[in-house]
């Protein structure tokens, strides 16, 4: 997939020898399931911890899947070495694009975290936060109209699974999630880790199936109203 050279870092990971990397989800209610179980489950295989972490700790929900437990809320997160941001319910997304404390914890964890991430339309979030701007960046098909309202960021062309800009690393839809984990880990820890959890999790996809992606012009937030988070 494509990737732009490595540049403008706020520094190595945090973590030292003996430290656990830490991957932080701000997640909330209607988050897509697979943008954060994908992805959590990948970086366990490789010794990654990840935290989830909600405006408000307690029960939340997933779009369309059952209910999952935050132990933390935005007041207690910790330090970061990834900002994992996941997409999820377009009625969610338009009220969390207007949240100003779902958007200032995002801005705040960016300033002090060596690299953000995104998956699907979490990238409609870091847009909002202004943290695409300058940036190439991809996002879920059927939202690439949504984020090319967006100047100041440079939407990739085509869908690739995952785009890394120095500093970002943006994924597309859903499933995506898995591939850029993958180079998330390979990031952080190298191929040869990488490698090892693709073969502990046994992800060598071979679907059915051999569809295509549509072209489109509509942006799905246009239509999809607002609900409580």
């Amino acid at each position: 997939m494509k990737e732009k050279a490595k540049a403008k870092s706020k520094g190595a990971p945090r973590a030292g020898k003996n430290d656990t990397l830490v991957v932080g989800m701000p997640v909330y209610d209607a988050v897509d399931m697979l943008d954060v179980t994908g992805p959590f489950e990948m970086l366990r295989w490789a010794g990654i911890e990840v935290e989830l972490v909600a405006a408000k700790k307690g029960m939340h929900r997933f779009h369309n899947g059952f209910r999952f437990e935050v132990t933390k809320s935005f007041e207690k997160a910790g330090r970061y070495d990834v900002l994992w941001v996941p997409g999820g319910d377009p009625a969610a997304l338009n009220l969390l694009m207007k949240d100003k404390a779902y958007l200032g914890f995002l801005r705040a964890k960016a300033a002090e975290t060596p690299l953000v991430a995104s998956v699907c339309e979490g990238a409609m979030l870091l847009a909002a936060a202004d943290l695409l701007d300058g940036y190439e960046a991809t996002t879920h098909w059927a939202f690439i109209p949504c984020l090319k309202r967006y100047h100041k960021v440079k939407v990739v062309e085509g869908h690739p699974r995952y785009h890394l800009d120095r500093d970002r690393l943006t994924g597309g839809g859903i499933s995506s999630g898995l591939d850029e984990t993958l180079k998330l880990i390979e990031l952080l820890q190298g191929t040869d880790a990488a490698k090892a959890v693709q073969l502990s999790t046994q992800y060598f996809p071979c679907p059915p199936v051999n569809g295509t992606i549509p072209p489109t012009k509509t942006c799905p937030l246009d239509d999809s109203g607002t609900v409580s988070a």
